[in-house]
């Protein structure tokens, strides 16, 4: 206990302390059944080609630009080209990013190339 601060350990004996002394049952708690592992778990791994389809689908933003001079002037980029380039190369950036969703029943990774 010497590494949690001191207030972490004492709450953690009284914790102990206070299980100590209840009869022990054939369920446990609710929450050591959430934090058990079950005992088959899914894991399920995505591969997706985010960047080949940002080259593809990044025509349409440039020929859509002009329209947002039809945007009111409070949500108006001063240049439209310049925000669709900054907002195409943030998403280009986005390559090899991996993403985890990790739950007691299921692991989820998500790899973006």
């Amino acid at each position: 206990m010497d590494a949690y601060p001191r207030a972490i350990s004492q709450f953690g004996l009284a914790a102990m302390e206070a299980n100590a002394g209840r009869a022990s049952s054939t369920t446990p708690p609710a929450c050591e059944q959430w934090l058990r592992r079950p005992a088959h778990r899914t894991v399920v791994r995505l591969w997706v080609p985010a960047t080949a389809i940002f080259w593809i689908l990044s025509p349409f933003p440039l020929l859509l630009a002009p329209l947002a001079y039809f945007a009111p002037p409070a949500f108006r980029p001063a240049n439209p080209y310049a925000a669709v380039l900054a907002i195409g190369r943030l998403l280009i950036s986005l390559g090899g990013t991996v993403v985890d969703v990790d739950t007691p029943d299921c692991l989820v990774r998500i790899r973006l190339f």
